[in-house]
């Protein structure tokens, strides 16, 4: 641990599947930690989960839409990190109206967010394998994506941010982490990912395994705790005092988490009604096609780019760091994690993920 660390102070908003990772990381570094949550309960939780563990965390029970509580809470605190959503836009300029707050009194600010790379998806439907794989070793090639893209209105609000403390000479280092499909499981927590557990719930209501058209699209992937460790492995970056972080993060702030590995929505499928055949809740392994009809069980007119278009993305940078992915398998992971977990749900009121799942002006 660098010995600055000791001194950061951090405001963590969401501590969710990303976030409480990143939490019990921080903590073990011995940071001060303020977190927002949503609940009190979901509050006392954390702190008592952490005062089992020997450290203390401080709570702030608000929501996004709370703009006055986030932006005070920005202006105390060293680094912001922001894991709770890719897509709420006054949360994020919350985040930025304190760090320009904390600029004009001198004082620098380390801020991470999070956004997506559904930043990436194509509109292939499922029907090819993409060739183009992202690199944040080019963020030229980010930059040219249409500012109606997925995550990207909220991704630009921050590099305007920057543009403009940057041309006020301010101490800030403004980052993107844009990670690709997350997965992976703490038993400790219990809390699942998005995209392939809604896959699993979807055939285990329906009694198939399916994908969007033929299943030929293709993703990226990482584990929850690679990518927990990748945030802190680029905060501890950001904390260094030479110029080099500013001057990087001024040409680019984009930093991509991915295993090495991408994996076709088909080959998922396959996992899935393998399983869930073995298990004996679905009559056949074989998955078909899903119809338009049944998206709202999914994630509704956005189903064909979350869990049917080609997102591929290179973590260039952060390997340049010495960050590595060292997890299990993402198919490993699902048969020996999740869907075991998902088996044991009540499903009897899913009706497709409920969340936000993606952002921007989708092709009819």
């Amino acid at each position: 641990m660098s010995t600055s660390s000791k001194s950061k102070s951090v405001f963590l908003i969401g501590p969710g599947l990303v976030g409480r990772e990143i939490l019990d990381l921080l903590l073990a570094e011995q940071y001060s930690v303020t977190t927002l949550v949503r609940r009190e309960s979901y509050a006392a939780e954390i702190r008592e989960s952490a005062a089992a563990a020997g450290a203390q965390v401080q709570t702030v029970v608000a929501s996004l839409d709370d703009s006055s509580t986030i932006q005070a809470q920005t202006v105390v605190h060293d680094v912001v990190i922001h894991t709770a959503t890719a897509d709420h836009l006054a949360s994020v300029e919350a985040v930025i109206a304190g760090v320009e707050a904390r600029a004009r009194l001198g004082k620098q600010t380390i801020f991470i967010h999070t956004s997506g790379t559904s930043l990436l998806s194509d509109d292939s439907r499922g029907e090819y394998r993409g060739d183009r794989i992202f690199d944040d070793a080019r963020p030229q090639d980010i930059d040219a994506l249409p500012d109606t893209a997925a995550h990207r209105e909220i991704d630009l609000a921050i590099v305007r941010a920057r543009d403009r403390l940057a041309s006020a000479g301010a101490r800030a280092k403004l980052a993107i982490v844009i990670p690709p499909l997350i997965y992976g499981l703490n038993p400790k927590y219990g809390r699942l990912s998005i995209q392939l557990p809604t896959l699993t719930r979807f055939a285990l209501k329906h009694g198939y395994a399916g994908h969007v058209g033929k299943g030929a699209s293709v993703w990226s992937d990482i584990h929850v705790f690679d990518l927990a460790r990748a945030y802190v492995v680029l905060l501890h970056w950001l904390e260094r005092d030479d110029s080099d972080a500013a001057d990087d993060l001024r040409a680019n702030p984009y930093f991509f988490c991915e295993s090495g590995h991408d994996f076709s929505w088909a080959d998922a499928a396959a996992v899935i009604g393998k399983e869930l055949h073995n298990a004996g809740r679905i009559p056949s392994p074989v998955p078909t096609p899903i119809p338009v009809q049944n998206y709202d069980d999914l994630f509704g007119h956005f189903t064909p780019w979350v869990v049917g278009s080609n997102s591929r993305s290179r973590a260039t940078r952060l390997r340049s760091l010495g960050w590595e992915p060292r997890e299990k398998s993402l198919f490993d992971s699902l048969t020996q994690d999740e869907i075991p977990l998902i088996l044991q749900e009540n499903l009897d009121t899913f009706h497709g993920y409920a969340g936000v799942a993606v952002s921007g002006v989708m092709p009819p």
